[in-house]
């Protein structure tokens, strides 16, 4: 019965000592006419439609830049549209025989394959 008063005083004693030490930040003065935080929130977009569409908000890195352009898709490189293409998994390319790859499959085999050669043979020297 001891113990467990005990314990339980501990318990309040850690939860309080939390509750008094817990880190706050300083909010600032609170502006005049608000109520609710209602003033707070986020507001719709201010930008317009067409140049929401013909500009890239926010793709901007420069200080006393603008926004760039979109341009037509004839203006950009070929490879940007294979960018998201599906590539095959070295499982699916160790099923394929290898004298018959493309270049570009035969490619990534090799990278692959010297990847997980690799990770494998660093697992076996960590477990020594």
């Amino acid at each position: 019965m001891n113990h467990a008063r005990s314990f339980r005083h501990r318990l309040t004693t850690k939860e309080a000592f939390g509750v008094a030490y817990q880190r706050t930040f300083a909010t600032g003065k609170a502006k005049k006419g608000s109520k609710g935080g209602a003033a707070d929130a986020p507001k719709g977009s201010s930008l317009s439609k067409e140049v929401k569409s013909t500009t890239v908000v926010g793709a901007n890195i420069l200080k006393d830049g603008t926004d760039p352009k979109i341009l037509p898709d004839s203006e950009y490189p070929d490879w940007l549209w294979h960018l998201l293409d599906k590539r095959p998994a070295l499982s699916e390319l160790r099923r394929k025989n290898i004298e018959m790859l493309p270049y570009e499959d035969l490619k990534r085999f090799v990278k692959l394959d010297n990847r997980a050669r690799i990770k494998e043979n660093n697992s076996v020297k960590a477990k020594n």
